[in-house]
């Protein structure tokens, strides 16, 4: 499988899971890739295969209601709880024993991979722009009430409206400065969802549906690398604060990026992922930077 890609669809709890896989046939070292709100496994990209060093897997993961995976109508379908089920039963039939395989996630995918974190299944953590949650129950309870607007608005207006919309909030402000190739892309990839699955996806995963997980952070003893854009100054507040819990952090902001490092500054995120990778599997363990 070194050198392309191969896309499958599996059979998991009941619905069906989308799946891109490239790099090598090894499963005792594995990259998962879960994407952010609106994106898809074909949104990482090139990073597919930039990603995989010599002897990697990498596994890319459509979340439900995004991609190739099924978009139930019952938003408890889509809670942490049954997303973590889903990645790793999605896994353990693509042949992954724990302990086996870094988990990555941007953004939303981020908030997911730390909740999937503290299930042990998982050797190493890689965050991009993500954060534990709302610590705040009001605070909390008015995030869920925003989401359930935006959900609203998705299934009223259609993914179109919704994604021209989505693509002007001040979060990716820093997206203009892509290549207009790369956004007609980004673009192109985000039409390719469904209204009842992002709609939901807001409901079941949404940051106001989030478990807040700011106290259990101490708790979560394997290697995590952190990673937030310059740019992007909320997310970098919240990575470092993150990186202060965390027993085994690495914390690394990138120069020239917003909220998307991985499309802004494709280069530096494969160098700090291939850095991170060799703080495993080289030199046997990695050393906590706060």
């Amino acid at each position: 499988m070194s050198g392309r890609r191969v896309q499958r669809v599996l059979q998991v709890n009941g619905l069906h899971m989308g799946v891109t896989l490239s790099g090598a046939h090894d499963t005792s070292r594995t990259l998962v890739l879960l994407h952010g709100f609106t994106g898809s496994a074909s949104g990482w990209g090139d990073l597919l295969t930039d990603l995989a060093l010599p002897g990697m897997r990498i596994v890319a993961l459509d979340m439900l209601g995004h991609g190739q995976s099924d978009a139930p109508a019952d938003p408890q379908r889509y809670t942490m709880e049954r997303c973590q089920a889903d990645i790793i039963e999605a896994l353990v039939q693509l042949g992954i024993a724990p302990g086996e395989a870094i988990l990555l996630g941007y953004s939303m995918g981020g908030r997911i991979a730390l909740y999937c974190a503290f299930s042990g299944f998982f050797r190493a953590l890689i965050l991009e722009s993500a954060s534990p949650g709302l610590a705040d129950p009001t605070e909390r309870a008015h995030r869920r009430a925003s989401d359930e607007e935006l959900a609203a608005r998705i299934e009223r207006d259609g993914v179109a409206a919704f994604v021209d919309y989505w693509e002007h909030i001040p979060l990716f402000a820093s997206q203009r400065n892509l290549p207009a190739e790369k956004r007609a892309a980004l673009h192109e990839q985000r039409l390719h969802n469904r209204a009842v699955g992002l709609a939901n996806s807001l409901r079941g995963v949404g940051t106001g549906a989030q478990p807040a997980l700011h106290e259990r952070l101490p708790e979560l003893n394997l290697p995590v690398l952190l990673i937030a854009g310059d740019s992007d100054t909320k997310f970098c507040a919240i990575a470092q604060q993150m990186a202060q819990r965390l027993p085994q952090a690495q914390l690394r902001i990138v120069p020239g990026a917003g909220h998307t490092v991985h499309l802004e500054q494709p280069a530096a995120f494969v160098a700090l992922i291939k850095q991170f990778w060799h703080s495993l599997v080289v030199a046997g363990g990695i050393e906590a930077i706060k």
